[in-house]
């Protein structure tokens, strides 16, 4: 009997026939064996680590006990579906407490098993093949991967500092728009940091309407925000007509790994994604959800981990800034998003990539490049430093790296 080949079933949206022979290596991979490389070439010198993505802290000690308390009680051990009613209502609470926006309880908000599977089942509830998804860049890619899976297109929007990171959105061609469907926007933005302020989710509203199409904010990274309010897309008048914003429970409240967030907004696009939702999960453990609703009821967590974060800003700033780095604060998110050097003495680098490999290689410092619009460096400050004078040492240590180093941009 011959051997059934494998290479022939593969779908064509992971790569059909060629699916597993591609010898391409993806940055973060890259970046993986570059650190594990700096490790053992200089095992005496620490590798300060400004790439992880994810909070250095567990959750609040309240949030935990709620957990263990929950966890243990017979009426939490079945299947959640789209979500109990408990922790909706908590959301919606949040939303009007903190950003002033009002919500049914009922049907203008469902929960997600983290923004990440919201972002991936959204195409499925709109997108046919050869629709568009409008996409900023750099950004997250999980709707664009999903739209692409839906036979649909990926149309990029070049975020850019002279544009205070926000898309051109009448740049945007005529045959183009005629296949637009859905625009993704992420504010506070991840990596730039960038913000949008209300008369550019205005814009992003009348948009939508002219171009009949429909917006989502990735919310994700909202609560921290840095000098003024954060601003939710669904406290501007007319939001909820067009679009819908989500929402995670892990950058702002420390919850990292227990997979909770939100969708809320227009109730005809929760009801379609959280119809889709129905179809590809059963819900997240009740005894998190009930966990997450006394985070959502605590307002000196987020409070506290925007602080930390602000502070590591401020001061990452600053100690670039003094190697001739040209960093300034972010608007939002726990990222730093700089324009990478463009040689270390005679070494000459062609991309964000290759500055970033060489930091690695030979000062045991690690970023995240993004060559998507422009060559830059995102530093991320959820570092682990249990203390403000061990966040004091690390930047010591970095300004030391780097001031031998001959950066030039």
């Amino acid at each position: 009997m011959s051997g059934l080949d494998l290479q022939k079933l593969f779908a064509d949206r992971i790569g059909g026939i060629n699916y597993g022979t591609s010898t391409e290596i993806y940055k973060f991979e890259k970046i993986k064996r570059a650190k594990r490389q700096a490790i053992k070439d200089f095992p005496n010198r620490t590798l300060i680590d400004f790439g992880i993505g994810e909070n250095d802290s567990m959750a609040d000690t309240e949030v935990r006990a709620v957990l263990k308390q929950e966890a243990d009680k017979i009426e939490n051990r079945g299947y959640a579906d789209n979500g109990i009613q408990e922790y909706k209502t908590a959301a919606a609470n949040w939303m009007k407490r903190d950003f002033g926006v009002e919500l049914c309880n009922e049907t203008e908000i469902n929960h997600c098993i983290g923004s990440k599977t919201a972002l991936a089942m959204l195409p499925y509830a709109f997108i046919n093949p050869g629709d568009v998804t409008l996409m900023t860049v750099p950004g997250y890619p999980v709707a664009g991967t999903h739209t692409k899976y839906c036979g649909g297109q990926v149309h990029a929007l070049a975020l850019e500092s002279e544009n205070k990171f926000l898309p051109q959105l009448d740049s945007i061609p005529a045959e183009i728009l005629k296949k637009a469907k859905i625009l993704v926007l992420n504010y506070p933005n991840s990596p730039t940091g960038g913000l949008a302020n209300e008369d550019f989710f205005k814009g992003a509203i009348e948009f939508a309407h002219k171009n009949e199409l429909i917006v989502i904010n990735d919310a994700a990274h909202l609560v921290l925000t840095y000098g003024r309010k954060p601003l939710s897309f669904l406290s501007i008048p007319g939001a909820k007509e067009v679009g819908i914003e989500i929402h995670s429970m892990s950058k702002g409240f420390d919850m990292i790994g227990w997979r909770i967030g939100f969708f809320a907004g227009n109730a005809k696009i929760v009801r379609a994604i959280a119809d889709v939702k129905d179809n590809s999960d059963s819900g997240q453990f009740m005894a998190i959800q009930k966990a997450a609703v006394a985070g959502l009821d605590l307002p000196r967590i987020t409070q506290a981990v925007r602080a930390k974060y602000e502070r590591r800003l401020q001061k990452l700033v600053s100690t670039l800034n003094s190697c001739g780095f040209k960093a300034e604060m972010p608007g939002g998110t726990y990222f730093l998003y700089v324009k990478a050097p463009t040689a270390a003495g005679s070494v000459k680098f062609s991309n964000a990539e290759e500055a970033s490999q060489h930091l690695i290689r030979e000062l045991s410092i690690c970023t995240v490049p993004w060559d998507e619009a422009g060559a830059h460096l995102r530093f991320s400050v959820t570092y682990q430093a249990p203390t403000e004078s061990e966040e004091d040492k690390l930047m010591v240590t970095l300004k030391e790296r780097l001031a031998g180093t001959s950066l030039s941009w």
